[in-house]
C-alpha cells in the first residue's frame, strides 16, 4: 500500500479523534522506573537470590527484550513479555517461578499510577465533549485504572486487537469503534513511525504530538500538522 503524503489539517472533516497514550498523555519512563523498583522491593522480601543476581533494571531489561525472540506468540502482549521475563530470571536464580504472578502484579499496579501531562486532562475534556474518542495503544496501561475511562468511547490495545500499530487494520478498527470511517479520524500520537506514519497509511488525518522538538525524518511524509502540546490542538480545532 502507498502511504500518502499529508496535506494541511481539515479541521471540519474531523468526526472522530483516536490517541495515543504513553508520551502522549503521560510521560512513560518515569513510571516503568517506578515500577521497576517497586518490584526490586517486592523481590528482594519473596526472592532474595533473584535479587540480588538481577539488581540491575537493565538486565532485567534485556531479559523482555529477549522475550520477544524466545515467545513471538506474545509480541503484541506487553504484559505476558512482562510476566514471563520475570518467570524466567526466577528459574534462572533457583527460586519459585510460581512467584512471578504476584510479582508482574506488584509491577503493573505501579504501571498503572501515570502522572499526567499537565494538559491531558483539559484536552480529553475538550476533546471528548465534541468526538467520540478512542485509545489506540501499543502499551498496556488501563485508562479506567489510570482514572481516564471516562473519556474515552472504547479502548484498543495491540494485546486486545491481535496486531499494533502501525499495522493500518487496529486503526481501521478503532474507526469503527468510533462509529466513522478512517478518513474522518484525527489520530494523535507521539511515535513519529508508529502513530504518524502508521494513520496516515490507514487513510486518517494525523496530528504530530511532538512536546521535545524532534527533527520529523519520515520525508516526504508529513503529519498534518505537529503540537507542542494537546491544547495547541484544541485550540487548531475549535
Amino acid at each position: 500500500m502507498n502511504t500518502p503524503l499529508a496535506a494541511a489539517l481539515d479541521a471540519g472533516r474531523v468526526r472522530a479523534i483516536t490517541i495515543d497514550l504513553d508520551d502522549t498523555l503521560w510521560p512513560i519512563w518515569p513510571i516503568i522506573e517506578r515500577a521497576e523498583a517497586a518490584l526490586a522491593v517486592w523481590m528482594a522480601e519473596h526472592a532474595p537470590t533473584t535479587a540480588a543476581q538481577w539488581s540491575d533494571p537493565a538486565k532485567l531489561r534485556e531479559v523482555r527484550d529477549q522475550m520477544h525472540v524466545l515467545r513471538p506468540d506474545l509480541a503484541h502482549d506487553l504484559s505476558a513479555l512482562r510476566r514471563e521475563s520475570i518467570r524466567h530470571v526466577l528459574t534462572q536464580s533457583g527460586d519459585d517461578p510460581a512467584l512471578a504472578e504476584a510479582a508482574f502484579d506488584v509491577f503493573f499496579a505501579e504501571r498503572q499510577r501515570v502522572e499526567l501531562f499537565e494538559d491531558a486532562v483539559p484536552a480529553l475534556e475538550w476533546l471528548a465533549a465534541r468526538y467520540p474518542v478512542v485509545a489506540l495503544s501499543n502499551g498496556n496501561a488501563d485508562v479506567h485504572r489510570v482514572g481516564l475511562g471516562h473519556h474515552f468511547r472504547d479502548a484498543l490495545s495491540a494485546y486486545k486487537f491481535g496486531v499494533g500499530k502501525p499495522d493500518a487494520r487496529i486503526f481501521h478498527a478503532a474507526a469503527l469503534a468510533a462509529g466513522v470511517k478512517a478518513e474522518e479520524v484525527l489520530h494523535i500520537g507521539d511515535d513519529a513511525h508508529l502513530d504518524v506514519v502508521g494513520a496516515l497509511g490507514a487513510g486518517m488525518q494525523v496530528a504530530w504530538v511532538n512536546r521535545e522538538g524532534h527533527v520529523w525524518e519520515h520525508a516526504p511524509l508529513q503529519p498534518h500538522t505537529t503540537v507542542s502540546d494537546l491544547m495547541a490542538l484544541c485550540r487548531q480545532l475549535g
